[in-house]
C-alpha cells in the first residue's frame, strides 16, 4: 500500500509507450484501489483506476485504452502477478515485486499496447 513514484533512471521503458509516473495503492473497504497517473505514448496526461481484490479475478479498469479489466494475484509475500485484458483478450502480463526493505518496487510487463504493438518494460518505483 502507499504512494509510489517512478524512478526513470533505474527503469527501462519502451520508447513511445505510456509511462506511469505515480501509482497509489489504498485500502477501500475489503478491496484495494489502484490509481495510476502518468503520460500516454504521445506525452499527454493519462489516468486510470482499478478497484478489486488480489484474488486473480478480473475487475474493471477505467481510463486505460489498452485494457478494460485487470487482475492481480498474490504470488509470494512480496510479489503480485498482473494481467490486463481488452474485450476478454489478454493484452499485458507482468509482475510487481516489492523490495525486502519495502522502499521500492519493480514492475515488469510485456504484451501488446492499445495500437497492437508488442511492448515490454521494467519500471522501478520509490515509495513516497
Amino acid at each position: 500500500m502507499g504512494t509510489w513514484k517512478l524512478n526513470e533512471a533505474k527503469s527501462t521503458l519502451a520508447p513511445g509507450t505510456s509511462k506511469n509516473t505515480m501509482v497509489v495503492y489504498a485500502v477501500a473497504g475489503d478491496e484495494v484501489q489502484v490509481t495510476v497517473d502518468g503520460v500516454d505514448g504521445a506525452g499527454k496526461p493519462a489516468h486510470n483506476e482499478w478497484k478489486g481484490k488480489f484474488d486473480g479475478k478480473d475487475y474493471p479498469v477505467t481510463g486505460d485504452p489498452a485494457a478494460d479489466t485487470r487482475s492481480y494475484k498474490k504470488s509470494g509475500a512480496r510479489t503480485l502477478k498482473l494481467t490486463n485484458k481488452k474485450g476478454g483478450k489478454i493484452t499485458i502480463t507482468g509482475s510487481v515485486v516489492v523490495s525486502a526493505d519495502g522502499k521500492s518496487r519493480t514492475v515488469t510487463v510485456s504484451g501488446t499496447d492499445a495500437n497492437g504493438k508488442k511492448v515490454s518494460s521494467m519500471a522501478v518505483y520509490d515509495k513516497q
